[in-house]
């Protein structure tokens, strides 16, 4: 029995089409700057998101934390959701490495961050203070696309306050499908962008940082001082490009497969559906139950990542299909919650 692996959609695999683009990918030393492949995903990507230069890095996490660290310097402070990830998620990075400090603040239910409570948290430039310097936003949040017009007027309270602008979109991708818009469109209000190539869009590993080129040359110090530099990193990146150029426009299946689960699972007694939002399902089962469904589903060929909070999220992705999800309701119907 094929296993359907709903845990996160970095789990998924290259196909073989993407094992062949990486076998054929030519390669050099990419700390020398002379990898090919990768010179030629920062360039495409920069062309893409409308900004001067990128920089190919291992991971979403390092991609934020050198982003942080390019906009800010020792004292300084950014500006964060209370639940995001660049606060919660990424092991205090900023602080531990870059003696940035956070001011987090307590996000609508949209995911938003209410800009009159930015306003207040920035701080008076006086030596009792850490320095504010960035504001930071990460769309899709939870699988929320962040309402488009808000990213504006975030952008204008930066602008007028003179913060820098970043934004973690690690699912740009999967916001700009579910706004109908281009990713450039979604990326334009921000002073750098974090872009992940290995969620939805399938790629085995590899994050891109966005910016002007200051910041990106900043930023390249800062990743080989985090031991991340390359070498012959071009059968990562040709990856990167064959996603690019394949993997886009069907997150908007990933999108249709979450909300049939969704829609699927709210007809089981015993489960409340908290949510569906782009490739994102979360649903609530009682604490009690856990262990039980854990082995249950195990036992039916269905991976989820389920804890010790009644909240459990499944995330759709290109090695789910319909069957899968087909089976993942039906093993979840024969389960008593």
């Amino acid at each position: 029995m094929e296993t359907i692996d709903l845990r996160s959609d970095t789990v998924t695999r290259p196909t073989d089409a993407m094992r062949e683009a990486m076998l054929r990918a030519p390669v050099g030393d990419d700390v020398y700057g002379e990898d090919p492949t990768v010179n030629a995903l920062q360039d495409r990507l920069a062309a893409d998101l409308g900004f001067a230069a990128g920089l190919f890095v291992p991971t979403g996490t390092q991609s934020n934390l050198l982003a942080l660290m390019s906009h800010c310097e020792r004292g300084d402070e950014y500006i964060v959701g209370a639940d995001a990830h660049t606060y919660r998620f990424e092991g205090g990075g900023a602080a531990v490495l870059g003696s940035i400090q956070p001011q987090p603040i307590v996000q609508d239910a949209d995911g938003t961050l209410p800009l009159d409570k930015v306003e207040a948290s920035i701080k008076p430039v006086d030596p009792h203070f850490a320095r504010t310097r960035l504001l930071t936003l990460e769309n899709t949040w939870h699988g929320r696309p962040l309402p488009f017009e808000y990213l504006g007027k975030a952008r204008d309270l930066a602008t007028r306050r003179g913060l820098g602008f970043h934004l973690d979109g690690a699912r740009l991708y999967n916001a700009a499908v579910a706004y109908g818009r281009p990713a450039r469109d979604v990326a334009a209000p921000f002073d750098s962008v974090s872009v992940c190539l290995s969620k939805g869009l399938g790629a085995p590993v590899g994050s891109v940082l966005l910016g002007d080129a200051a910041l990106i040359e900043r930023a390249r110090r800062w990743r080989k001082v985090a031991g991340g530099g390359w070498r012959q990193a071009g059968m990562l990146a040709a990856a990167a490009m064959h996603a690019l150029d394949h993997h886009v426009e069907r997150l908007a299946d990933d999108h249709a497969r979450a909300a049939r689960l969704a829609d699927g699972l709210r007809r089981v007694e015993g489960l409340e559906v908290k949510g569906c939002h782009t490739n994102m399902v979360f649903v609530d089962v009682p604490a009690a139950r856990l262990k039980d469904l854990a082995t249950h589903m195990d036992t039916h060929g269905v991976k989820l990542s389920i804890g010790y909070l009644p909240s459990i999220r499944m995330v759709t992705h290109l090695d789910v299909d319909d069957e899968g999800i087909e089976r993942t309701i039906a093993a979840f119907a024969s389960f008593a919650c």
